[in-house]
């Protein structure tokens, strides 16, 4: 990716870590790391952690926590989504 695309990305993650400010350190770092992981693609996600490895990045300490411990995984938003075998557990009206 270009600088200009890298900056791009770097003010994009803070705008999420404005977000997450309220909210306590670890469910900050964990909410911008599951949207990172359910909105972003592995390429934006991947130049993102070259910009975090860098000395000087401009990302917000938080960004830098959660991509630092980064791992990858399936997408937060699967893990709301049932299997359809699932479906009468979850107290489905369907009928």
């Amino acid at each position: 990716m270009s600088n200009m695309s890298t900056d791009k990305l770097a003010r994009m993650a803070n705008q999420i870590a404005s977000f997450f400010r309220s909210y306590p350190e670890d469910q900050a770092i964990t909410g911008i790391h599951d949207h990172l992981v359910a909105f972003w693609t592995p390429a934006m996600r991947s130049a993102l952690l070259e910009v975090t490895r860098r000395e000087s990045h401009g990302l917000d300490p938080l960004v830098a926590k959660a991509m630092l411990t980064f791992q990858a995984g399936k997408s937060p938003i699967e893990k709301e989504v049932a299997s359809p075998e699932m479906g009468g557990e979850l107290g489905s009206d369907a009928g």
